[in-house]
C-alpha cells in the first residue's frame, strides 16, 4: 500500500512511496498531526543519488518492525534536499552545529513546532563501531519525549536561540580589491597540491568555481601561478578516474588525494561548471586537452542527462544492478584485465590496460581498476586507442545503467544553459547552443509564473509546487545572460531583468546582504543565509556575478551597486577562506577588470565579418566581459544603441567604466583589446 509520498513529483520521495513508513511530505499538515498525536517528528533528509540514503532505507525504512514503531511514535517526514534546499539547510546547520559534523541521509527530531532536539546522519540497523542502532535511537528518544518533555523542550528552544544568534557579520558593504584578491591567491597557493593538483587531502572535490577565479586572475595581472594552479589541476582530474575515460562527465568528488577512486554518482551542476571551466582554460592556453573534455562534457550532459522536456535532470545515481540484481557502487564504470580481454582480444586488452591504468590488483574493489590516463613516455596510436574506447564504451552501455533522477532543478539548468551556450560557441556546435535554449525555452514556459516568480523543480513536463530560491534565480539569470551574449537576442536578457529584478525586491536587506529565501517564503525557524559557495555557487555569489552582467549589459545603476555590496562578503572571507567563496572571488575579478562591454554591430548577423568579430569577442579573456551582437539601430540589446558601422563594415565598440576605446572593425585588434 503506498504511503502519501506516492503523488510527489520528487524521484527521492517516489523511491520511498512503497515504505511500510507512513512517510509525510514535509508540510504544515504534518506537523498538525504531530501536535495533535502528541508525537515528535522524525525528519529524514536525503537525496536520490545519495549511497548511505539508499542504505539506511533498505535496512530501516524498508523494515516492517522498525516502520510500525516509527509509525507507533512519531510523524515521519522526508525530505528531498534537492527540492528544499532551504529546509535541508537551517537543519543542517543544527546538525553541525551539534555534532561538529555534517551529511546525507541527515536524520533530526523535531517538536511539532519544527524545533530540533535530536540529531544524526546515518544510523545502522545493530550497534556498530559506537554507533547506536537506529532502533536504539528511536526508544531513547521516544522515552526522552513521554518522561522528560520539558527538558527535550527546554533544548529544542536553546538549540533554536543558539542559530538565531549565529548571524555572522559580512564585513562591510566595499567590494573587495587588489589586497585581498592577491590575499586569496596566496591563501589557495598554500592549499594547492603541486604533486597532484587540487586543493587539500582526502575526498578531494573539483575545485571548479576557485578554477574560474585563477583564470581570471591570470588574465587580469598576468600572474603565472594562478595559471599552472588551474591548469595543473583541471590536468590532473581529466586524467584521473573522477573523469569518466569513456564517456566523458566527472563524477561527484575522489575519495583518494589522487582523483583516481571517485564517489560515483555524476551531478548536472559539478558537470555543467566543469564543462564552462574546461571551455574558459581552452580559451586561455588553447589546450587540446581541455577542448576535448569541455566537448566531451557537454555531449555527457546532452546524451545522458537531457529530460524529454527539454530540460536537464539532477544526476545519475553511484550504484547499479551487478548482473545480479545487486546493486553496486561505481559496477557501471569499472573493468577487470578480464573484461578487457572479453571485449578486445589478448593484444588490445594488453593495450588498454596499460592505457588506462588497469592492473591485476586493481584500484578499485575485487580486483577492478577505475580508468585512468596515467601520465606515460609512451606514443600510443591514436586510431587503434579510438577504436579501443569505442569497443568498450559499446559494451558498457550494455551493462545495466544507473538510475537517474529526472527532476529538473531550475538553478542547476541555468548553469547548464551558460555552459552549453559558451562551449557551443566556442567549438562551432551550433547544436550545443540549440540544446542550451531548448533548456532556457522550459524554464520559461513551465517554471515562470505571470510575475516571473520561478519555481525550483519540474518533472515529466510538471512543476513542482517549490518555490524557487535565491540560487534559482541567480543561476538562472546568469544562463539567460550567456545567451543574450551568444545568440544576440534581447528576450534572454529581458528574462533575465525580471529574475533579477526578484534578486532585488524580495532576498537583498538594507544593507545589501541577501537571504536564500525570498522575504515571503515559508517561515522556517530561521531565515537560511550561507554566502560560501560548496558544491555550486552560493545564491549570494551568484546573485553578485548576474547582477553584475546584466548591470554591464544594461546600465542599471541599482543592479550595479547591489552586486558591489554583495561582495562586501568576498573582501571578508576571500582572504580567510578562498577554497569556498571561489565563485565571488571570480565576479569580484570581473569587477576590478570593469567589467568591459562589447558591442558588435553588422549589417548581418549571418555576415562572416559580423560572426568573425562576435566570435572574437566570445573568446576574449578579460573577466566577466559581457557581449552583445546585432545589427545598427537595433532595439534588441541596450549595448547596441549608437552604434554606426564604420565604413560600412562590421564594427566592435569596447567599454568600461564609462570609457570606450576607438571603434575597431579589426578582429586581431579586438583580440587584443579582449586578452586582459
Amino acid at each position: 500500500m503506498p504511503n502519501r509520498l506516492a503523488h510527489e513529483t520528487s524521484p527521492y520521495l517516489l523511491q520511498h512511496a512503497e515504505n511500510p513508513v507512513d512517510w509525510w511530505p514535509w508540510s504544515a499538515e504534518a506537523f498538525e498531526e504531530a501536535r495533535k498525536r502528541g508525537v515528535p517528528v522524525l525528519l529524514s533528509v536525503g537525496y536520490s543519488s545519495c549511497h548511505w540514503c539508499h542504505v539506511m532505507a533498505h535496512e530501516s525504512f524498508e523494515d516492517q518492525e522498525t516502520a510500525d514503531y516509527l509509525n507507533a511514535h512519531f510523524v515521519s517526514v522526508k525530505v528531498d534536499r534537492e527540492e528544499r534546499p532551504d529546509v535541508d539547510a537551517v537543519y543542517m546547520e543544527a546538525v553541525q552545529a551539534a555534532t561538529g559534523q555534517g551529511g546525507w541521509p541527515m536524520t533530526v527530531f523535531l517538536t511539532p513546532d519544527a524545533e530540533p532536539f535530536y540529531f544524526g546522519t546515518y544510523f545502522p540497523p545493530a550497534p556498530r563501531q559506537g554507533m547506536p542502532s537506529f532502533r536504539q535511537v528511536l526508544e531513547g528518544v521516544h522515552s526522552a519525549w513521554t518522561d522528560r518533555r520539558d527538558e527535550v523542550a527546554e533544548v529544542a528552544g536553546k538549540i533554536v536561540r543558539d542559530l538565531a544568534g549565529r548571524e555572522i557579520s559580512y564585513g562591510d558593504s566595499q567590494a573587495p580589491g587588489e589586497e585581498q584578491l592577491a590575499a586569496a591567491l596566496l591563501g589557495l597557493t598554500r592549499e594547492y597540491d603541486p604533486q597532484r593538483g587540487g586543493f587539500g587531502g582526502a575526498p578531494k572535490f573539483p575545485a571548479s568555481m576557485v578554477i574560474e577565479f585563477l583564470l581570471r586572475h591570470h588574465a587580469r595581472t598576468g600572474a603565472e601561478g594562478a595559471l599552472q594552479m588551474a591548469q595543473g589541476t583541471c590536468e590532473r582530474m581529466a586524467r584521473g578516474g573522477i573523469y569518466d575515460q569513456l564517456g566523458g562527465g566527472f563524477a561527484r568528488y575522489s575519495v583518494d588525494r589522487d582523483w583516481i577512486v571517485p564517489h560515483f554518482e555524476k551531478m548536472l551542476y559539478d558537470n555543467a561548471l566543469l564543462c564552462r571551466v574546461y571551455a574558459h582554460l581552452w580559451r586561455s592556453t588553447g589546450s587540446e586537452l581541455a577542448r576535448r573534455v569541455a566537448l566531451e562534457t557537454a555531449d555527457f550532459m546532452v546524451r545522458e542527462l537531457r529530460t524529454n522536456e527539454g530540460g536537464f535532470s539532477s544526476a545519475l545515481d553511484a550504484d547499479s544492478d551487478d548482473g545480479t540484481g545487486k546493486h553496486v557502487e561505481g559496477v557501471y564504470y569499472v573493468w577487470t584485465p578480464g573484461q578487457l580481454r572479453e571485449v578486445l582480444g589478448d593484444e588490445d586488452a594488453e593495450l588498454a590496460a596499460q592505457y588506462f591504468g588497469v592492473t591485476e590488483e586493481g584500484t578499485f574493489e575485487h580486483g577492478s581498476s577505475v580508468l585512468q590516463l596515467p601520465q606515460q613516455d609512451v606514443v600510443f596510436d591514436a586510431d587503434r586507442i579510438a577504436s579501443i574506447r569505442e569497443r568498450l564504451l559499446h559494451k558498457r552501455n550494455d551493462r545495466p545503467a544507473p538510475g537517474r533522477d529526472d527532476k529538473v532543478v531550475a538553478a542547476w539548468n541555468g548553469l547548464a544553459i551558460a555552459a552549453l551556450a559558451e562551449t557551443g560557441a566556442y567549438f562551432d556546435r551550433p547544436d550545443l547552443v540549440e540544446a542550451a535554449l531548448g533548456a532556457a525555452d522550459l524554464l520559461v514556459r513551465l517554471h515562470l509564473d505571470e510575475h516571473a516568480r520561478l519555481a525550483r523543480t519540474s518533472k515529466d513536463g510538471q512543476v513542482g509546487a517549490n518555490a524557487g530560491v535565491l540560487e534559482d534565480y541567480a543561476d538562472v539569470a546568469e544562463g539567460f545572460l550567456a545567451l543574450a551574449s551568444v545568440t544576440g537576442e534581447g528576450v534572454w536578457l529581458e528574462f533575465a531583468g525580471f529574475l533579477l529584478d526578484h534578486v532585488l525586491t524580495r532576498f537583498t536587506d538594507d544593507s545589501g546582504s541577501l537571504y536564500d529565501t525570498a522575504a515571503d517564503a515559508e517561515k522556517l525557524i530561521r531565515r537560511p543565509q550561507d554566502p560560501t559557495d560548496n558544491a555550486t555557487p552560493s545564491g549570494w555569489t551568484a546573485a553578485a556575478g548576474a547582477l553584475l552582467s546584466y548591470a554591464a549589459q544594461t546600465g542599471a545603476a541599482p543592479h550595479r551597486t547591489a552586486a558591489e555590496k554583495a561582495l562586501g562578503v568576498v573582501k571578508a572571507l576571500g582572504p580567510r577562506v578562498p577554497r569556498f567563496i571561489g565563485w565571488g572571488l571570480a565576479v569580484a575579478e570581473a569587477l576590478l577588470d570593469g567589467p568591459r562591454e562589447v558591442a558588435i554591430v553588422g549589417s548581418s548577423l549571418d555576415d562572416e565579418g559580423t560572426r568573425t568579430l562576435h566570435r572574437t569577442a566570445l573568446l576574449g579573456t578579460a573577466p566577466g566581459a559581457v557581449v552583445a551582437v546585432g545589427t545598427p539601430g537595433s532595439d534588441e540589446l541596450p549595448l547596441l544603441a549608437d552604434r554606426p558601422l564604420v565604413n560600412g563594415e562590421p564594427t566592435a565598440y569596447v567599454c568600461r567604466n564609462f570609457t570606450c576605446d576607438a571603434p575597431t572593425t579589426d578582429p586581431e585588434r579586438l583580440r587584443t583589446t579582449l586578452s586582459g
